[in-house]
């Protein structure tokens, strides 16, 4: 098992992977052969078939275009969220661990308070205050707890750099401290950001999906975690709507895991 993970690793598969799944988030909607909201009661869960490579799911939906626009979903919200939480960390953390003492007591100790909470009860207990979720609520609700994993990054990558004789220097030489963050810490952080980054929009979109199944997800949308849930409803007699929805959210967390396996590989001195 180990020697088949190494392979993965030294080998772009997951990077094949990742960019097939925001091809198919591009353009997906516009190859769907049918309109995913479509109903048809004459032909309810239906297995593969020639008009429906992927078979038919509840009301009659044609199973390959609700994949196709929820992959549409699901990029757009992993890629908001992880930009969001990416900014506020990186913004957060690099301020706590340059100036310490105060600024670094209070970042780290709402960093605590939130982390205090486990995660998908936080997004629940957001989305709930909204009587009907859309898809913003259903952003700031996985943004409200995401920054913290990179405001911890940030800060402990700070109190390394921040040590380091450039840095020194440029203090020494009366260099504002705004100047000295933009040019000599941000840049040295943007390796190890990337890294969870890639790993982090795997997270989002099965955080996504979960929240969807548990019917929290964005109003009438159509999304990969509510394509699930209709599997699971009836999976011992119609098992290939759960086969196919559950295969593409699984198939696409690996391969952002994989990719930043890569990154990391490639970007991290340390791990080679």
């Amino acid at each position: 098992m180990t020697s088949i993970r190494a392979r993965l690793r030294r080998t772009p598969v997951g990077v094949a992977i990742v960019i097939g799944f925001f091809v198919l988030g591009l353009i997906g909607p516009w190859i769907a052969p049918y309109d995913p909201l479509a109903i048809d009661l004459l032909h309810e869960y239906e297995p593969p078939s020639s008009a429906h490579w992927l078979g038919t799911g509840d009301n009659g939906i044609d199973i390959l275009s609700a994949l196709l626009h929820g992959a549409r979903l699901a990029a757009v919200v992993g890629l908001v969220v992880v930009s969001v939480s990416v900014v506020i960390g990186t913004l957060l953390g690099t301020w706590a661990g340059y100036l310490g003492k105060l600024t670094d007591h209070v970042v780290t100790g709402i960093a605590d308070l939130v982390q205090a909470f486990p995660a998908i009860v936080l997004n629940i207990a957001v989305l709930a205050l909204v009587a009907k979720p859309g898809l913003m609520h259903l952003i700031v609700a996985l943004a409200i707890n995401g920054w913290v994993l990179y405001a911890r990054l940030a800060r402990a990558e700070t109190l390394t750099l921040r040590e380091r004789e450039f840095v020194e220097a440029a203090r020494a030489l009366g260099v504002p401290t705004r100047e000295v963050m933009r040019r000599h810490i941000v840049p040295n952080l943007l390796g190890p950001l990337v890294i969870q980054a890639t790993t982090g929009l795997g997270v989002v979109i099965l955080a996504e999906s979960t929240l969807s199944v548990l019917g929290l997800g964005p109003g009438k949308a159509v999304s990969w975690g509510a394509l699930l849930d209709q599997g699971t409803a009836d999976l011992l007699r119609f098992p290939h709507v759960a086969l196919f929805s559950g295969g593409a959210i699984a198939l696409t967390v690996l391969g952002f895991n994989l990719t930043g396996d890569w990154l990391r590989d490639r970007l991290d001195p340390r791990s080679r």
